[in-house]
């Protein structure tokens, strides 16, 4: 007689298969549980015993694993937990059953193999709360459907119509690089955090693409942009939104999700203030002077049809998630950049010996000489990889039933891709858990793309903004280091390359100095 196995969903296959002795209540626990509630609940029908669900550990009543995933620092949970149950586990936020993928494969499966059935999201309460909904949803957010189609779309090709690959957006990320660097200038041969100057500089980009409009350094109206969209993304980072959207009728109680999302709701603000001075300066008949421009021209085309996502309230949420996932990712990966320079001189000398080979110290770096600077190409990537700014992805809802791994999982899972799970994998990395530029080169010293580098997702959800991030990384990095030396400031400690923990990776709080170098050096 065949006998069902509790660890692997599969007959012929023994509750022993590690041995009697091995098996431990937690894990039968979690498959169980898995099998119980990843379809709904313990009322739903059994799902058919050809969905091989995958173990997890064992989840408390109601709070599920909440108390057991440190949300601080998720991505070395997950690490754990991968250890021990695989690259493909259950996992019990509250009572909101997940499926967590890890490593390269199981993400290949997903993301590409099964890229259409997986590029769904699931709802969010405290975002619906604060004004995503059908028709208003942006682009990150909605689901995959004919909205988020017509937003992707008209993202995309505002982005390609206002310069990205060509020469004119190339000239305001130069220009910005510019301020940039008469900013650090200001400051040279101090101990400085380079922080604030990266955020205004990549805030002054997305501005410039969204409302045609740069703001200066220590203008007070950029800095409180700033602190608000600071704020409102370590809002939905932690325990609180997770309790929120765990227990969604928290947010009727008075005054406690304003509070709990107070940077979410001034950032919104801020937004529909510079998109009212936008529209009162908008002249239909001209061309579009910026993203805003274009859009507005789309509404006024949509007029009278109910199918359309262009509205007032969506452009409000494109604008948001142009600015959210599109400024603070490339300052916080550049802010990384420049303490791994001051932490590997080496490499930073290695950079610099290749700027000025290859540009020289008078002219301004071209996105033309990446091409031609192998080095500095793979010391960009391997700051992206080491520095894993987002290392667990938005989840996914399957709409289909998929498989990965050999497990059945199906329609209506929340999947939660693992990112730092691949990033940081020794079986596809000569040295994970090291700044190692040679990552991304061959023995001739020549530049190569590496299957496992995902910085940017892949599939049908990848980052629409990349070519955008690609150019702004490659041309503040390299005017930096062609005007500049960065080093420990004199008398300090060397800082660490320790990470914290919020919505992105950041590196600890330090100081660099900034040098002008001399001509001829």
């Amino acid at each position: 007689m065949e006998c069902f196995s509790l660890v692997s969903g599969k007959p012929g296959q023994k509750w022993g298969s590690h041995g009697a002795a091995d098996w431990d209540w937690p894990e039968a626990c979690g498959h169980i549980h898995s099998h119980l509630h990843i379809t709904g609940g313990p009322d739903a029908p059994a799902p058919a015993l050809d969905f091989s669900l995958p173990t997890g550990p064992c989840a408390m009543a109601v709070l599920g694993n909440l108390l057991q995933v440190d949300l601080d620092n998720m991505s070395y949970s997950l690490y754990k937990l991968q250890n021990r149950y695989g690259d493909v586990f259950s996992l019990q936020m509250a009572w909101k059953p997940m499926i967590v993928i890890n490593g390269l494969k199981a993400m290949k499966e997903m993301l590409l193999t099964c890229g259409e059935d997986t590029a769904d999201r699931p709802p969010v309460p405290i975002f619906e709360y604060l004004g995503v909904k059908p028709g208003s949803q942006g682009v990150v957010l909605a689901p995959y459907g004919p909205e988020w189609r017509e937003q992707r779309r008209f993202s995309v090709s505002t982005l390609r119509n206002f310069g990205l690959g060509k020469k004119s957006l190339e000239d305001w990320v130069i220009k910005e690089a510019r301020h940039l660097c008469d900013a650090f200038t200001a400051q040279a041969g101090q101990p400085i955090n380079p922080n604030p100057m990266l955020n205004k500089s990549t805030c002054n980009v997305i501005s410039s693409l969204i409302f045609a409009r740069r703001f200066e350094y220590e203008d007070p109206y950029l800095i409180r942009m700033l602190k608000a969209l600071e704020q409102s993304l370590t809002e939905v980072s932690g325990l609180i939104p997770e309790v929120l959207n765990a227990f969604p009728i928290l947010l009727r109680i008075p005054r406690l999700a304003d509070k709990a999302l107070q940077g979410q709701k001034s950032f919104i603000a801020i937004l529909d203030n510079l998109l009212t001075e936008n529209r009162t300066t908008w002249d239909p008949v001209q061309a579009p002077r910026n993203l805003t421009d274009a859009f507005l021209a789309e509404i006024e085309k949509a007029k009278g049809n109910p199918e359309s996502s262009f509205n007032d309230e969506n452009l409000r949420m494109v604008v948001r998630d142009l600015f959210g996932a599109g400024m603070l990712t490339t300052s916080t990966t550049l802010s990384w950049a420049l303490l791994l320079m001051i932490l590997h001189p080496d490499v930073q000398r290695r950079v610099q010996q290749e700027i000025d080979e290859v540009i020289g110290q008078v002219r301004h770096p071209e996105m033309a000489d990446q091409a031609h600077m192998p080095y500095t190409n793979a010391v960009i990537h391997e700051v992206q990889r080491f520095g894993d700014i987002v290392p667990v992805n938005l989840p996914r809802i399957t709409s289909h039933d998929i498989e990965v791994q050999d497990f059945l999982i199906p329609k209506g899972t929340i999947l939660l891709p693992n990112m730092s799970s691949v990033h940081m994998d020794d079986t596809v990395w000569e040295k994970p858990l090291r700044f190692h530029p040679e990552h991304f080169l061959d023995a001739q010293g020549h530049f190569v793309k590496h299957e496992a580098f995902i910085t940017f997702s892949a599939g049908r959800r990848s980052c629409l903004g990349e070519p955008l991030a690609r150019m702004e990384l490659f041309l503040f990095f390299t005017c930096l280091l062609q005007r500049f030396s960065f080093s420990v400031p004199a008398g300090q400690p060397q800082p660490s390359d320790h990470r914290v923990f919020s919505i992105m990776v950041a590196p600890s709080p330090y100081q660099l100095c900034a040098v002008i170098r001399e001509q001829g050096h």
